[in-house]
C-alpha cells in the first residue's frame, strides 16, 4: 500500500515556476515507478511526466519536454516535478501516481493516486 500526498500547487504568472512535491508513504516507494498527470476542466486525465525507480529513466509529454522535470529521492520516499517557464494551458489539477505500470503514459497503469494538487497559470 502507498499512500500520496501532493504539494506546491498555487497561482504563477506566465513563464514562472514551480515545484510540486509528492510526498509517499508505505514500504514499495522505492520499487515503484513515479507519475505525474494533469486534468484540466473538462478534458481527460493526460500523461506530464514519469520517472522509473531506479530515477535514471525519465519520460515526458511533448508539451512538457524542456520546461519540466521530474526527479525522486527514494531516501525522503518524494517525488518532484519542477516546472519552468509555465504556460496558461498548463493549468490543471496535477496529480501523482505510484505503481509498476506496463505502459507508462497511461493512467490506468497506476495503482495508487494522490487526491492532487492546483496549478493555475495567468497570462
Amino acid at each position: 500500500q502507498v499512500q500520496l500526498v501532493e504539494s506546491g500547487g498555487g497561482l504563477v504568472q506566465a513563464g514562472g515556476s514551480l515545484r510540486l512535491s509528492c510526498a509517499a508513504s508505505g514500504r514499495t516507494f522505492s520499487s515503484s515507478a513515479m507519475g505525474w498527470f494533469r486534468q484540466a476542466p473538462g478534458k481527460e486525465r493526460e500523461f506530464v511526466a514519469a520517472i522509473r525507480r531506479s530515477a535514471i529513466t525519465t519520460y515526458y509529454a511533448d508539451s512538457v519536454k524542456g520546461r519540466f522535470t521530474i526527479s525522486r529521492d527514494n531516501a525522503k520516499t518524494t517525488v518532484y516535478l519542477q516546472m519552468n517557464n509555465l504556460k496558461p494551458e498548463d493549468t490543471a489539477v496535477y496529480y501523482c501516481a505510484a505503481g509498476s505500470p506496463r505502459r507508462t503514459i497511461v493512467p490506468t497503469d497506476y495503482d495508487y493516486w494522490g487526491q492532487g494538487t492546483q496549478v493555475t497559470v495567468s497570462s
